[in-house]
């Protein structure tokens, strides 16, 4: 692995190597990890990266990674950038043959999307987008269950992820998180639906097998002197006629990252929060709920797409870094999978993808369009 951004003063750069190491299947060898030359040549002597593989900046990494042989040069690019800095690299990387991990949204604009799923069609190579809540082991056997008609026809989703970090002006007090993801030029047209929205709607569409067809959004800027939106509600309807709503907030305060889903169909329903994650609810329009647990060993009980993504036997906790290592170790294992010439497994292949990055880009461009009109319904195009 290669890595674009994610110097040592970088929040989610450090969670990216965390993930990618647990399994023992990544090496990180080589690092463009800051613009600024001095914490970029720190970060990776911190990261133990040899000299010569310390780039100051992507296109010279990428560059130079091309020229050595098969056998030495990274495999796949990570990159870890803000929004607006996605794209180029992507691009670059694609180009020159490198597969790719990316931070979603996967681009600044859907256009960009769709370049680089234009692009990954026509080299075959591999892109991975870091929805990180689709690792983990309980929404796989959520999804799972969903797909097998355990609930019926799903008539009702509803997904919400309150946070309350930005409850105040932090992007005028020296957060440096909040300061970008608050910057139209740096994080696009959508602040909070754009950052956790479109985790919240991937999560929706992840689950239920559906897809989202029309919306009609309300967004608002709750902190005063804020550039974008801080808050949201979006009802959704889906391909099959489905209803959902859809609530994402950065200024609920006290709320850490309570992301929690619902999903409804004819004969019962299901709910999954992060705050406990091991733990799928079972809901039964005729009998009574039924409590699921993650664990490596309820082969007897879980479908093998949630028990090869537990790491422990059950009553052991995993959480959000184990999550994010499913997205990673898939990945890998599908890669070394195309570099042998073999298979990989349908369970290595599920983690998402340049369609669910274009589907995030419509999400961001479609809930900022219908919260600007006094039409009720925005179709949903891609």
């Amino acid at each position: 692995m290669g890595m674009v951004g994610g110097g040592k003063d970088a929040f989610i750069g450090a969670i990216h190597r965390h993930a990618a190491n647990m399994d023992g299947l990544i090496e990180l060898v080589c690092g463009a990890l800051s613009i600024n030359p001095e914490i970029a040549r720190d970060s990776a002597r911190m990261l133990f990266l040899p000299e010569n593989r310390t780039y100051l900046n992507y296109e010279e990494m990428i560059e130079s990674e091309s020229k050595l042989p098969a056998g030495e040069r990274m495999d796949f690019l990570t990159i870890v950038t803000p929004n607006f800095a996605h794209f180029d690299p992507a691009m670059l990387a694609l180009n020159k043959g490198f597969n790719v991990v990316i931070e979603k949204p996967m681009t600044f604009t859907l256009d960009q999307a769709k370049q680089l799923r234009q692009k990954v069609e026509e080299t075959g190579l591999l892109l991975c987008l870091t929805h990180t809540y689709s690792g983990y082991p309980m929404v796989k056997q959520a999804r799972q269950m969903v797909k097998d008609g355990a609930l019926g026809k799903i008539r009702k989703v509803w997904v919400e992820y309150p946070q309350g970090w930005l409850s105040k002006l932090s992007e005028r007090e020296g957060n440096a998180q909040a300061a970008w993801r608050t910057d139209p030029k740096k994080s696009g047209k959508s602040g909070c639906m754009g950052d956790i929205g479109t985790h919240a709607a991937h999560l929706a569409e992840y689950i239920s097998g559906l897809k989202i067809t029309h919306l009609c959004a309300d967004l608002n800027i709750m902190v005063s002197g804020r550039a974008l939106d801080d808050d949201g509600n979006v009802l959704l309807k889906f391909d099959n006629g489905a209803a959902g709503v859809l609530m994402s907030s950065q200024v609920a305060a006290g709320e850490e990252n309570a992301l929690k889903i619902r999903v409804y169909g004819e004969k019962g329903g299901l709910e999954w929060a992060q705050h406990e994650p091991n733990t799928l609810l079972i809901k039964w329009l005729d009998q009574p709920a039924q409590i699921l647990r993650a664990g490596a060993n309820y082969g007897d009980r879980l479908s093998s797409f949630a028990t090869l993504n537990c790491r422990t036997p059950g009553g052991h906790p995993e959480g959000y870094l184990e999550a994010f290592a499913n997205i990673y170790r898939n990945f890998a294992r599908t890669l070394s999978a195309r570099l042998d010439g073999t298979i990989a497994s349908p369970e290595s292949l599920d983690f998402p993808g340049a369609d669910d990055g274009i589907r995030g880009m419509a999400f961001i461009d479609h809930v900022v369009e219908s919260s600007q009109t006094d039409k009720k319904w925005t179709e949903f195009r891609i």
